[in-house]
């Protein structure tokens, strides 16, 4: 970082740290709850983040920069590739490491085969099992132990990323432990990303919620342009991108129904975040085979030299 922004406090605390965890865990709704707003987008299918976002948390005494991971699972195309390579890269950038699971799961290979990533990082390791507001509480001693001695834990957090259950104790433990720095952004700032790859998000989490089957595998959506009118109302053009023609038709629906439902959806998350009216228009192009096209990926942002 070039830029450091003034900090009169002699004794402020600063660091990057990584959430890294099996897809679907909850880091995005972890994420979202540290930050206050919405910057990595929520669902319950795998695979839902596939960038590294970048989070910033504030207080009057440090600033946290908070690395939420996709998810790490077996690569079968080049996108996978690309979020693998994304989350491993994430453990060698930072202060801390925040390693989250699911309560509501038990211990399996992809924890495992994180666990075995992790003893390589020479980082404090944080271990945090998320969703305690979904089990019964006497349950929780015994899934502590099933990770006891997987690896030598600088801290365990059980917590509730929903309900924010110790999320605070959490923060507090951080803060304390990260050394003395400086402050890297604006206290008002909450994420390094541009508006238009959040805006691109938002519109991608309501086709993840809205359709079934494979298509949330195989969407993308690209932001052609965005734009303040006069009236004060900002244009935005973007194209959803699928890979077969059946999927087009199901991300329009009968008669644009669905289409239609995926912008409503979208353009009340884009003006909370922006603070204006919005006026979104939404297209569907058929790509065959772009999760395996390295020239599409790139223009889509998932290149490796975005970490």
């Amino acid at each position: 970082m070039e830029d450091n922004f003034m900090n009169d406090n002699k004794e402020f605390h600063s660091g990057f740290v990584a959430i890294v965890g099996r897809p679907n865990v909850g880091k995005s709704t972890f994420l979202n709850r540290i930050i206050g707003q919405k910057i990595a987008i929520m669902s319950d299918k795998a695979q839902t983040t596939r960038n590294k976002i970048q989070g910033v948390y504030t207080t009057d005494n440090a600033q946290i920069v908070f690395l939420d991971t996709p998810g790490i699972h077996k690569p079968i195309n080049k996108l996978d590739d690309f979020m693998e390579d994304s989350a491993m890269s994430a453990l060698n950038e930072v202060d801390a490491v925040l390693f989250m699971v699911s309560a509501t799961e038990t211990r399996g290979a992809g924890d495992n085969f994180i666990i075995d990533k992790l003893k390589k990082v020479n980082k404090p390791i944080y271990l945090l099992i998320n969703k305690i507001d979904d089990i019964n509480p006497n349950k929780l001693l015994d899934i502590m132990d099933t990770y006891k001695n997987a690896l030598d834990w600088s801290e365990v957090f059980p917590i509730s990323a929903l309900q924010g259950n110790n999320v605070d104790e959490l923060l507090n433990n951080l803060e304390n432990r990260l050394p003395e720095g400086p402050q890297y952004y604006p206290e008002d700032q909450v994420t390094d990303h541009p508006e238009r790859f959040i805006v691109s998000e938002l519109i991608r989490e309501k086709i993840l919620m809205l359709t079934r089957q494979e298509i949330p595998y195989s969407v993308a959506v690209e932001i052609q342009s965005m734009k303040s009118q006069d009236n004060g109302k900002v244009h935005i053009e973007a194209t959803i991108i699928v890979e077969r023609d059946g999927q087009k038709g199901i991300v329009i629906g009968k008669k644009g129904a669905m289409l239609k439902k995926i912008g409503t959806l979208a353009r009340q998350d884009i003006e909370d975040l922006l603070g204006s009216k919005v006026f979104l228009e939404l297209w569907v192009k058929v790509q065959p085979g772009w999760r395996d096209k390295a020239s599409m990926l790139k223009s889509l942002g998932y290149r490796k030299d975005n970490y």
